[in-house]
Order: C-alpha cells, then structure tokens, then sequence
C-alpha cells in the first residue's frame, strides 16, 4: 500500500476533499463531470507526474476564483518485515504536497517543509514508484493511447514498467562504448597511416643520406671522363675537317665541270628555241588563211539555207491559194446543181483544169530551183569539211610545235636554275674550304690546351660516351645533390624516433581491436542477456495473455518482432474476437469495447510483473459490454491478492466486484463542487 488519503484543497472542481485510500482496489465512480479523473489527476501532480506538467499549465488546475490550490497525499511508512520505506522519517505517515499559485509558481512540500523535485524523486524511489511509467498511472485515453503506440515504443514502455530499462541501457552502453571503440580504432587507423608516411619519408631520406658520398665520388669521377671525352671530340673533330676539306675540294671539281657541260647544253637549246618558234608563226598564218576560207563557206551555206526555205515558203502560199481557188469552184457547183438539174456548166470545168495546170507548172519550176540549191547548198558543206579537217591538222601540229616550246622553255628554265644553282653551290664551296681551314688551325690549338688540362686530373680514359651524355649525367648527379642539400646528420635520429612511434601505434591499434573485439563480445553477450530476459517475461505475459482472453471469449498472443536488432525490436499484440483470426490490435481493426477489452487484457497480464505498489487507471471500461467489463473487474481484484498494493480505478459505470478488498467511492458534483459523498 502506498496511499493512505488524498486532500484536495482548491483543486479543479473540489473546494476541500479528502478521499481516502485503502489496500487492494479502490474504485471511485460517479457520473460524467463529477471530479472523478480530477482526483486521478490530482494524485499524480503531487508525485510530480512529467505527463500532467507536458499536457497541462498547473495554474489552469487552481479552482475558479482562487489564487492558489494545494494536493496533499499522506504517504503509508508503516514497516514491513520490521523496516520502514523511508527509514530517516520514523512516522508511519508522510505527508507529501505539491502547491499551485496562479501567478505560476509551483512546489513541493514534504512534511511542511519545502522540497526539490529531485528529492521527492527519491522519497518515491524508497517505495518503488515511478509515476512516469505510464502503465503504473494510466489517464483517461492513455489505454487508447498505448493501442497507437509502435511495437518499439510498446517494448520500451513494458520495460520501464517491469524495471527492465536497466537490459536495454546496458545493450546501448555497450553499442556506445562499441562506436566510441570503433570510431577510436578509426582515428588510430588514421595516426598510424600518416605515421607510417611520414616514417616512410624518414626512411627515404636516411637513404639519400647514404647516397649522397657515392654521388660525390662518382661526379669526381665523371668530370675525368667529361675532360677526356672532350679531348677525344676535338680530335675526332679534328679528323673530321680534314675529311670535310679533302671532301669539299673534290665536290668543287665535280661542280666546276658539270657548270661547263650546262652551258652547252644550254646554248644548243637556245638554238633549237629559234626554230620552233619560226615553225609556229608559219602554222599559224597558214591556220588563219585556212579559218577565213571556212568563215567563206558558211556563209554560203547559211545563204543557201535561207533561199530553199523562202522557195519552199513560196510554193507552200501557191499551193494553198489554188487550193483555196478549187475550194470555191466546189462549192459554187454544189450550189448551182442544187438550182438547176442536170445543167451543163463547162466554163467551171475548164477553170478547175487551168488551176491544176497552174499547181503543176509552179511546183515543177519552184522544185528545180530547190534542188539546184540543195546541190549548191551540198558542196559547200563539203567544201566546209575538207577545210575543218585541213584546220585541225594544223592546229595539232601548232599544239604539237607549242607542246615541243613549252618543253624547250621549261628545259632552258631548268638549265639555266640548274647553272645559278651549280655556280652558287661553287661560291659556298669555296667560302666553306676557306673557313674550315680557319677553324682547323683554331681546333688545334684548342686541342692542345685541353689535353694538357686533361693530363693534370689524371691518367687517360677510354670513354664509349659522348662528353654530352657525360655532362648530363654530370648534371643529373648534380641535381640528385641538391635534391639532397636538406639531408643532414640528424636524419638518423628522426627516423629512429619516428619508428619508435609508428610502433607505439601499432601496439594501439592492437589494444583498440582487442577491445573493439571484447566489446563486440559484451554487446552479444548483454544483448542475449537482454533478450533472454524479454522473451522469458513476454512468455510469461503471453501464458497470462491468452488465460485473460478465454474468460472473454477472445484468443491472442504476444510475440516479440526484430529480437536481433535492440533498436527495431517491439511488441506485437494479437487479439481476435468471436473465432476471428487474431490480428494485431489497433485502432483500424478492431472495435472499441475489443480494443479497450484487448488493451485491459495485456496490461493485467503485464502487471504481475510490475514492481509498484499503487497502479491507476481511468474510465478503461468505457466501450466495454457489461460481460467483458465484469470479468475485467474481477481480474483485477483477483491481481492484487496476496500484495500489499493497491489498485485505484475511475470509472462512470457501475460495476460488480468480487471479494472484500474493494472499496468504492462516489463522486458527485453539487453546484459546481465535487464531493465525496460515500465510501463503502
């Protein structure tokens, strides 16, 4: 038992109440607007309740017209077993209050003294209670409220009211303390990495380091071959003028003469130049007395052609003007044969016979004249054709003649390139002999200081390179110096200092995985345990479960979904009514009275688990039948026995309880204040 009384002073609807409490069920019931939640409400803004604060201002709570109210709540510190919940207050009562001003200030008060919420949190710790677990006090709607609830909030919600929460922070301490591991053993990682570059870079240079006198040695060495190689150039060098004299000359002669074989060749094509052109000319005057003959003829034969069409134009009008004359005499006798019979009409006889004979005579004479033209006409086309064959014979022997100029120009043009090339490359001939002379008598004298040079470095060598590969090789070995100008004797010591560290690391990062893996191992093993513990308790639940809904006429069960995964595990709750199939319950499938039945089941079966002792719940039975609220009734009273605990349940109905540890409070509001009428 937890409660012994509960005063109300200027609180909602009660001006001054005391509503006492006993162990095992109290039921205050009362009709609609009575101040029956009040008293719930009441209670729960004493204990410091987080869900009345979020949902409400406690200022609104102060009775209409007052400035200030006052809940008082008279804690049980009887012993148990010979020890008191709260041993450092040796009374049997504790007196807990919590003050409401309208000006919003708020308190606690413990004993008539002032208190901090953390030590009434405390003081309600001594006697098991957490008033934020909403399934220890459940307000009106909150039964309808869990329905909604996901899987994962419901899991959640059940652990914190079996006092469970302790498996699930462990789990996540450990995920926790596995993320930190791993983002540790990442940041490790990263240290040994650039460690191990810059080790690396330590290790690069101490190899410069020990290059370098070997660099040096060898670049001694190279500037003895370079001087010796260059002497061995010089004298190749030389050789090689000599050579380019005795080379030069001979190509002098050979230019000189084939400068006087072109000069001949050059004056014979001149010559032969002269001729052809000569030819051309008369080809081309004979070409043009040829033209003008043709020009003659065609002009003939277009003459021709004019006078056989204007013959022809003539005879065509004469033929279509006797016609015309006959036409006449035709219709005349037609005319006159149809005024007279058989009249004789010679005289147009004899007109018909003297056209004919006009036609005739015409085209005879016209037809002659057309062909003796058409002869003329004839010939002169011949004559035209003999003369066109005449002009393409000269004109391809004119084309042939031009063709025979054209290459005798292009021969003259390419001989007389051919001499100005051949006298040019004579002149350059000659100025390169002279300045080769000039640079060999240089070359030797330089030939001769650098051998001398050479001989105080050293002995002779017998180099297969040229003194530039050699001198690039010089300049590469010199660049490999520089490059090593930064090296210096403390090299040694960096690197051994940097080893040192890369292997400090390496022996991290081997702790920080062997701890990453012993984490691994903690969070497996913390979830089996977490695990282990929720499926035992939800077996249990579910045992109690379907035991609740066979008194209703109902099945179901609880089952736990994603038990893998801590973070999407939940509760699924199924629930079927009158031999329907068990569907998970929720506010979509099922009815109110099935889900307020449902809902009463679970929480029930749940609590015989939960550790409190003072339970709450307002107006559960609102959408239930009278049977099913009946059996909840019962089951109720049947939970608390053999616990010193009690049960605190609102409702407007009346109801029938079973067994003597109920005790029934009405509620009636008078005027506007709620009182306590009876207690049974």
């Amino acid at each position: 038992m937890l409660t012994q009384e509960v005063i109300l002073e200027n609180f909602m609807s009660y001006e001054y109440a005391r509503i006492p409490l006993k162990p095992g069920v109290n039921v205050i019931c009362g009709p609609n607007g009575s101040g029956k939640s009040s008293a719930l409400l009441g209670i729960s803004v004493a204990l410091g309740q987080s869900y009345t604060e979020r949902s409400k201002k406690l200022s609104d709570l102060i009775r209409w017209g007052k400035d200030q109210g006052r809940v008082t709540i008279v804690l049980d510190n009887s012993r148990r077993q010979g020890r008191r919940p709260v041993p450092k207050i040796n009374k049997d009562q504790i007196f807990l209050s919590r003050v409401l001003r309208r000006d919003g200030k708020y308190w606690f008060e413990l004993e008539n003294r002032s208190a901090a919420k953390s030590e009434v949190v405390r003081l309600l710790s001594s006697f098991d209670v957490d008033p934020d677990n909403v399934l220890i006090i459940m307000h009106q709607g909150m039964a309808e409220q869990f329905i909604t609830l996901s899987p994962q909030d419901k899991l959640k919600v059940m652990e914190a009211a079996v006092g469970l929460e302790p498996y699930r922070k462990n789990v996540l301490e450990a995920q926790k303390k596995l993320s930190r591991i791993l983002s540790q053993e990442e940041s490790v990682g990263r240290l040994l990495e650039s460690a191990e570059q810059t080790l690396n870079y330590w290790r690069e240079q101490y190899d410069r380091y020990q290059q370098k006198k070997q660099l040096i040695l060898k670049r001694r060495f190279l500037e003895r071959e370079l001087v010796w190689a260059q002497v061995s150039e010089k004298e190749e060098e030389a050789s090689g003028l000599e050579r380019q004299m005795k080379t030069r000359k001979d190509e002098l002669g050979k230019i000189d003469d084939e400068i006087g074989v072109t000069k001949g060749d050059l004056k014979t094509l001149q010559s032969r130049k002269g001729s052809s052109n000569a030819e051309w000319r008369r080809l081309f005057e004979e070409r043009l007395r040829l033209e003008g003959d043709k020009a003659k003829h065609e002009v003939n034969i277009s003459s021709i052609a004019r006078s056989i069409e204007e013959m022809q134009g003539w005879l065509k009008l004469h033929q279509e003007g006797i016609s015309e004359v006959e036409n006449s005499i035709r219709k005349l006798r037609n005319s006159l044969n149809k005024e007279f019979d058989a009249v004789n009409l010679p005289t147009l006889s004899e007109t018909e016979k003297l056209c004919t004979a006009l036609k005739s005579s015409f085209a005879q004479v016209v037809e002659l004249r057309i062909s003796e033209l058409n002869e003329a006409l004839e010939n002169s086309k011949n004559g035209t054709g003999r003369l066109a064959l005449h002009v393409l014979d000269v004109q391809g022997r004119m084309e042939g003649t031009a063709s025979e100029q054209e290459a005798l120009d292009k021969s003259l043009i390419d001989h007389a390139v051919r001499l100005a090339l051949l006298e040019y490359q004579r002149q350059n001939l000659a100025g390169s002999i002279e300045d080769l002379d000039k640079k060999f008598e240089a070359l030797a004298t330089d030939l001769g200081v650098s051998i001398k040079k050479a001989e105080e470095m050293g002995p002779r060598i017998v180099s297969v390179r040229t003194a530039q590969d050699i001198l690039d090789e010089i300049r590469m070995t010199d660049g490999r110096i520089a490059a090593m100008a930064d090296v210096s004797e403390d090299i040694e010591r960096m690197y051994e200092s940097y080893s040192k560290l890369y292997l400090e690391l390496k022996e991290k990062a081997r702790v920080v995985a062997e701890n990453r893996d012993k984490t691994l191992e903690e969070v497996r093993t913390r979830m089996e345990a977490w695990k282990k513990v929720i499926l035992s308790l939800l077996e249990h639940i579910n045992v109690e479960y379907e035991r609740i809904l066979v008194q209703t006429g109902a099945t179901g069960s609880v089952a736990l979904l994603s038990e893998e995964d801590i973070e999407a595990a939940g509760v699924q709750i199924l629930v079927g009514f009158k031999g329907a199939r068990a569907l998970p319950l929720d506010p979509y499938t099922h009815s109110g009275g099935e889900r307020s039945t449902a809902t009463m089941a679970f929480l029930l079966a749940l609590q015989q688990h939960v550790q409190s002792p003072f339970r709450a719940i307002d107006e559960y039975d609102m959408h239930m039948d009278p049977k099913n609220r009946e059996v909840i009734a019962n089951l109720i009273t049947s939970s608390l026995r053999g616990l010193n605990a009690q049960y605190l349940v609102i409702t407007p109905n009346q109801m029938f309880f079973e067994g003597r540890d109920v005790h029934i409070i009405t509620v009636q509001n008078v005027e506007g204040t709620s009182l306590i009428r009876e207690v049974v």
